[in-house]
């Protein structure tokens, strides 16, 4: 199994409206991408001060399988029109486990 977790941080002034556009694109992208294993993206519960805002939590097969989603065009236009206009930071790890 290979994973894939990304963290956000959203621009000050982004609208829970923009977030959820971003949750329905990921979501909806899902059965375009075969290798797609499993899924998760969500904003945060706000428990803690200072976590991010946003995460995506994805499992793949192996490592082609991440490569795939990472050069999807689908995936690369919701980053393109919908997550790099609203992301302040960004964090993302990738491991075999």
């Amino acid at each position: 199994m290979f994973f894939h977790t990304a963290l956000f941080r959203w621009k000050e002034g982004t609208t829970p409206q923009e977030v959820a556009a971003v949750r329905s694109a990921l979501e909806a992208m899902v059965p375009d991408i075969p290798e797609i294993r499993h899924y998760r993206v969500g904003a945060d519960a706000g428990l803690v001060e200072g976590n991010w805002d946003f995460v995506v939590v994805a499992d793949f097969d192996d490592e082609a399988g991440w490569r795939a989603y990472t050069a999807h065009p689908v995936h690369q236009s919701i980053i393109a029109e919908l997550i790099r206009p609203l992301v302040a930071e960004r964090a993302a790890v990738q491991s075999a486990g």
